[in-house]
Order: C-alpha cells, then sequence, then structure tokens
C-alpha cells in the first residue's frame, strides 16, 4: 500500500508541517486515496547540531531505535523531516536496510528546476548543516542542472545573531519572533545577490514562505513531501488489485 514511515520529532512542529504537506501534494478526493502514514516523532532525540559541534552526544542511536519502530510498523520508505538529522543519514539507512528518501537531494533538484543554470541561492539552515557542507557539497552530484551555481550564505555574525536565534526561536513556539529574525536574514541574502532562497532547516518555512520571503523559495520539507507522495502512489500502482 506504499506506507510511509515518518521519522520525526526533530522537532515536533516540523513534523507536523511536513505531513500537512504530505496530505497537500497527494491528489486526494477521499480518506482512502491519501497516502499512508507511520510516524514515530520523539522529540528527546538529542540535538543534533551539538552533536555536531561536539557538545552533545550523538543522535544516531535515538534515530535508529525511532526507525526500527517504523520497520516493525510494515513501513516500505523512511523519510526524516529533519536536515541536520541527515547528517547521519548513511548509517541509518545501513542500520534500518529500507529504502530512504533524503531531503537535501529532493530540495536541490527543486532548486535546479526553480533557479537553473549559473544561479545565485541563499541557504538558511543551521550551522551544523552549513559547516558540514551537506548541501554545498552535495550539490554537484545531486543537480545536474546546476552548473556554475554560487551560494549567498550567511555570515557568522548572522549565524549567530538571526538564523540560529531564528529556529530556536520557532522551536519555542515564538513563531513571531522567529519570522522576524529569519526574515532579517533573508533580506540579508537578497541584498548580496541571491536570487532564491533554499529553506534548508525544516523549522525555517514553518515562518519564510512565499507570501513573506524578499526571493522566490525552495521549501525543503515540500520537496521532501512530494517525492513520498509519488513513491506512495507508485507503490500503490504497483499492487494486485
Amino acid at each position: 500500500m506504499g506506507l510511509v514511515g515518518v521519522l520525526g520529532g526533530m522537532g515536533p512542529l516540523a513534523t507536523l508541517d511536513f505531513i500537512r504537506k504530505v496530505m497537500a501534494a497527494t491528489p486526494a478526493v477521499s480518506d482512502q486515496d491519501h497516502v499512508p502514514l507511520i510516524v514515530s516523532s520523539i522529540p528527546q532525540v538529542p540535538d543534533r547540531t551539538a552533536a555536531f559541534r561536539g557538545e552533545g552526544a550523538s543522535p544516531l542511536a535515538a534515530m535508529v531505535a525511532s526507525g526500527q519502530r517504523l520497520v516493525r510498523a510494515g513501513a516500505g520508505l523512511i523519510v526524516i523531516p529533519c536536515n541536520t538529522a541527515h547528517l547521519w543519514f548513511g548509517e541509518l539507512e545501513e542500520a534500518l536496510a529500507l529504502p530512504m528518501l533524503h531531503v537535501v537531494d529532493a530540495a536541490l533538484e527543486d532548486a535546479a528546476a526553480l533557479a537553473g543554470e549559473g544561479a545565485a541561492l541563499g541557504l538558511l539552515c543551521t550551522d551544523a548543516t552549513l559547516a558540514s557542507g551537506l548541501y554545498l557539497n552535495r550539490m554537484p552530484r545531486v543537480a545536474a542542472g546546476m552548473a556554475g551555481v554560487k551560494w549567498a550564505l550567511p555570515t557568522a555574525r548572522e549565524m549567530l545573531t538571526l538564523v540560529m536565534p531564528g529556529i530556536a526561536a520557532v522551536k519555542a513556539g515564538e513563531l513571531g519572533r522567529g519570522a522576524d529574525l529569519l526574515g532579517a536574514a533573508a533580506e540579508a541574502l537578497a541584498r548580496r545577490g541571491a536570487q532564491a532562497l533554499v529553506l534548508g532547516c525544516t523549522e525555517v518555512p514553518l515562518v519564510i514562505g512565499p507570501g513573506n520571503s524578499p526571493l522566490p523559495v525552495i521549501d525543503a520539507t515540500q520537496a521532501l513531501a512530494k517525492r513520498t507522495v509519488a513513491w506512495s502512489l507508485s507503490q500503490r500502482e504497483l499492487a494486485p488489485a
């Protein structure tokens, strides 16, 4: 039936946003048309950015345990609506032994379709996602149509005073403050020549989107949701009548 396992909780509101976007991307006219989901939303997974910095425990064991619940429940695909968690994507895929969709691949494919070759892309993400090169290093092998892409990145000061506090505000439920801080970071990237904005943290599209962004946006959460729906519907078509 194309049952999808959502390895969520990082954070909880971002997980709900992903589920909503899966529903919005599904061509459904009845309950039965929607994508079947099993969700493991365990917010107690250790902080991914702190782990990358060497300031906290690794989240891998907790993510594997959460993912194993999805495997036991019968999921045929695993998706993770958290960009920074994808720093452990390979280890998770090996441990869970199920197909997985990569959120960065999905976002970069959408960026290639929207912006095209030689585009200048702004990136809003956690400092772990930025410092690890999760987006920057993956671009050449994912988005063949993005030759010559230029990245407009937040400065160290903008990460410290705008981006990371903005993400933290969203996680704390302070959506207005998060919108102000992340909006200011987006404006700074636009002034430095960005032509489109990659929302590379699943907290960011909760407060920044087409209605208030100074630039066209590539929403990584939405990109992952679209590909999740496509996978599930393709599995349904293969199922015997």
